[in-house]
């Protein structure tokens, strides 16, 4: 087999490999939203009120893997095969995404402690970090990427890089004022994520008439 088809179907295989592992993280997270069997009505709405916690750590998880698996298809999608390092970043990006319930779990049970929040932001971080490099190292190889690696490869960096960015400033803000300030933050990335998606759409648009 050829160096470029062997390239290729190590991609379709990480691809396929990508989406089952994806596919387990996310359903992984519903698993902390249960309710004990046998409660009198004063244990039922407690339980239940407790729930909303594990039901907001849910939702904001379940968002992230779903956006992080957007961008790595993207990625992915830039490469017509992959190297030995590409498939080394896959997998290790894979292995931190399979993580992701454990900090979930850590950020519903434990939200006003500053160290749940620094492991949660510290764990999406690398996520995105290991996402960036692996756009870079498709990005550096011209007989494996895309002729517009380096176009779309702009756009999918900085929602990477922002993301980054926004945990990581979120940290000390755990620590330093409160959790709760800490995670109010995270909806920072709302906005900046619309005006990303906006100005891509410009650029296409002014692409159209060039």
């Amino acid at each position: 087999m050829s160096g470029g088809r062997a390239d290729e179907t190590r991609l379709n295989r990480l691809t396929a490999l990508s989406d089952g592992i994806f596919a387990i993280a996310m359903t992984l997270l519903v698993l902390d939203i249960q309710v004990t069997a046998g409660l009198d009505a004063a244990g039922f709405r407690a339980m239940v009120h407790g729930l909303f916690s594990h039901i907001g750590a849910y939702a904001l998880s379940f968002t992230i893997i779903a956006g992080v698996w957007r961008d790595h298809h993207r990625i992915l999608g830039l490469a017509r095969g992959v190297d030995a390092l590409s498939g080394r970043l896959v997998l290790i990006g894979l292995g931190v995404i399979a993580l992701l319930p454990f900090p979930t779990t850590l950020l519903s049970e434990y939200a006003s402690q500053p160290l749940s929040v620094a492991v949660y932001a510290s764990t999406i971080i690398v996520i995105n970090l290991l996402q960036l490099a692996l756009l870079l190292s498709i990005r550096r190889d011209p007989r494996t990427a895309h002729p517009d690696v380096r176009r779309v490869g702009r756009n999918i960096a900085a929602d990477l890089g922002t993301t980054a960015l926004v945990f990581a400033a979120t940290v000390p803000i755990a620590f330093l004022v409160s959790p709760a300030a800490a995670l109010w933050s995270w909806l920072v990335l709302v906005p900046i994520r619309i005006a990303l998606g906006r100005h891509e759409a410009v650029r296409a648009i002014v692409r159209t008439f060039e």
